[in-house]
């Protein structure tokens, strides 16, 4: 049974659509990691994603949304790598675990069936997907949901945090190790959401480990360097253009903490559902 916000917390809770899709434009998009890996010539690897038999084991509606995240991700960069078969049962298992939840009618799964079946259609593919959850974020805080429309994005940021980091450690790629590291923007604005459903045991116990991953990014340094603007013309008119660069700073210490943590916490949501 889903639990209204209003009883999960001692406050109104008003999370505005600018916060949210703030921190949406924060998150590495599942497509654009997948893109960054694949750009990189690292080859599919299908255990890096969570089994769609585990689908059946997620059992509350914490966990459901939880899963929804994974999956959510997990179909990204099966999109990427344009893996037939395997979209498949992973659109099976997002219609499962939505159904669960009372969202599945926001996914048109005959659609998204004959577009995975068309490695032509990817970008369609792709664009239904994002539409489907972008609408789902809305049904579940406009009926008083919004606990997890949060976990949903909580689950999105975690597997595609998991899935840069076990590629990081295998090509030892700068770039991806940035893309981990300056994602400690957007637990400062994920933990405050995830604290405003304190009487929901589960949440919090979820913001209690992106706390601990906190501490961590902590040590991570990013500073910004103020670049020149450069000047183009748009239909006629001159424009400005501000070119800073952002400098990430962390020890190898701290990035394979980070990575370690990241591990232990995908591990926990999908051994506790």
């Amino acid at each position: 049974m889903d639990i209204p916000d209003s009883l999960l917390t001692d406050r109104q809770v008003a999370v505005s659509q600018q916060v949210i899709e703030s921190m949406v434009e924060n998150i590495s998009s599942p497509v654009e990691t997948a893109a960054l890996i694949k750009r990189l010539k690292v080859p599919f690897n299908k255990d890096y994603l969570v089994p769609t038999d585990a689908a059946d084991h997620f059992n509350t509606s914490f966990s459901k949304a939880v899963g929804l995240g994974l999956y959510g991700t997990d179909l990204g960069y099966l999109n990427m790598y344009e893996k037939t078969s395997s979209v498949l049962s992973y659109i099976s298992a997002v219609k499962s675990l939505a159904d669960g939840i009372q969202v599945g009618q926001f996914f048109d799964f005959s659609t998204l069936k004959r577009l995975a079946t068309n490695n032509e259609n990817l970008d369609s593919l792709i664009y239904i997907s994002q539409e489907s959850y972008n609408k789902i974020d809305a049904y579940l805080r406009s009926t008083n949901r919004g606990s997890l429309s949060v976990v949903i994005i909580s689950g999105v940021w975690i597997e595609g945090m998991y899935i840069s980091t076990q590629v990081a450690r295998l090509t030892k790629n700068k770039q991806i190790e940035e893309t981990i590291t300056d994602q400690k923007v957007v637990l400062a604005t994920l933990i405050p959401m995830l604290r405003l459903y304190e009487k929901d045991a589960n949440i919090q116990s979820l913001a209690d480990r992106l706390e601990k991953l906190k501490g961590l990014y902590d040590r991570v340094k990013i500073t910004y360097e103020q670049g020149e603007p450069v000047s183009k013309v748009v239909d006629g008119v001159l424009t400005f253009e501000q070119k800073d660069r952002q400098i990430v700073e962390a020890s190898p210490e701290v990035v394979e903490s980070i990575f370690a943590e990241i591990e232990a916490l995908r591990s926990v949501l999908i051994s506790n559902n």
